[in-house]
């Protein structure tokens, strides 16, 4: 049970009902920041959007002003409240026959969904008490990093990810917006990095420029969430990934950890890339569609699904070229350009 509900309450008391609730529903860390203008990150959204570090990305660098302002939230905002939840699962036993893609650990199942549940649980006792409460999660209205840093839920890694202390980066989160005047934590986390330099060093594209700093234009989590074509200086690199990159969480000593003995049943690590190849546009919406897919569009999952096959089919798999056969004579330019690529890497392989 919460703590206090209703009648009167201190800011104190509230507070600790808040933050009680969301450890009770699984958040990790919870915190407590105020309401003003998140800067620096409002500056170096700006700066960085103007370097060309974002890409094509949109997100909390669409409008950076809009992102860093809670007020645009809930424009009677007293406080806001981040939340973090720990997606560290074990890799659940699985049945595929036949080239797969790699999917990024926090999208192996819905985390986000679950996240807002927690953060819907702290809305809700803030609700009873009488007051307003906006809960964002994914979503550009709010840098999500920054709000958590401000609350002292971790420090900034050179990876530009946030490192929860006993958790590393392997959470994803959100925030609740509110008008309810609770106590706010000032005492951000201490950096733990030091002079460690393995994210920099793990990461496959040299996308880590400066330490915090990640140019999109050669992070592969975010070119096969893009809708351009990849580039070629980055297709063999991509391995046999199909939705995002953990490289540099892999290799960072604050996120090593023990693997939970438990996974959710839906967990979905790989994807069967001749499936994804053959599916029709609703099949892939239906069974991916937690992905961020620019523009809702399957042939982005596609074009990176044939690069995966291109590198890592063997030449004898006849299934295989013949699918990559099919599509580098298919209508779509874009699609026939990455699979001749991909037919020629597994040619090379015979």
């Amino acid at each position: 049970m919460w703590p206090i509900l209703g009648g009167m309450q201190s800011a104190a008391e509230l507070t600790e009902a808040v933050l009680h609730a969301g450890r009770e529903a699984g958040l990790v860390a919870v915190g407590v920041t105020t309401n003003e203008i998140l800067e620096p990150a409002r500056t170096l959204l700006h700066r960085r959007k103007a370097a060309g570090f974002a890409s094509s990305m949109a997100f909390t660098y669409r409008n950076p002003d809009r992102s860093t302002d809670p007020a645009t939230s809930l424009p009677s905002v007293e406080t806001v409240i981040a939340g973090a939840w720990d997606y560290r699962r074990s890799e659940p036993v699985l049945d595929t026959t036949g080239p797969v893609g790699r999917i990024a650990r926090y999208s192996w199942h819905d985390h986000y969904a679950d996240l807002r549940v927690a953060l819907g649980t702290m809305a809700e006792v803030l609700r009873l008490a009488g007051y307003r409460a906006v809960i964002k999660a994914d979503d550009n209205a709010l840098v999500d990093r920054n709000v958590a840093w401000r609350a002292g839920l971790g420090w900034y890694g050179k990876n530009a990810n946030l490192l929860v202390p006993g958790v590393g980066s392997w959470v994803v989160l959100g925030a609740v917006v509110t008008d309810a005047p609770l106590q706010c934590n000032e005492q951000p986390v201490v950096d733990g990095c030091g002079s460690c330099r393995r994210c920099f060093d793990g990461c496959p594209t040299d996308a880590i420029v400066a330490p915090g700093v990640v140019d999109a234009r050669r992070c592969l989590a975010w070119l096969v969430q893009g809708p351009d074509p990849m580039p070629l200086a980055f297709r063999e690199a991509m391995g046999d990934r199909l939705y995002g990159c953990d490289d540099c969480q892999e290799v960072c000593p604050p996120a090593r950890f023990e693997l939970a003995p438990d996974a959710e049943d839906d967990s979905e690590p790989v994807v069967e890339l001749l499936w994804l190849l053959s599916a029709s546009d609703a099949e892939i919406l239906d069974r991916l569609g937690r992905f961020y897919i620019a523009n809702r569009d399957p042939n982005v999952l596609r074009r990176t699904a044939l690069i995966a096959l291109g590198n890592s089919a063997s030449s004898d798999d006849c299934e295989s070229r013949e699918v990559l056969g099919r599509y580098a004579t298919g209508p779509d330019p874009v699609l026939a350009e990455h699979a001749q690529w991909a037919l020629e890497r597994v040619q090379v392989r015979a």
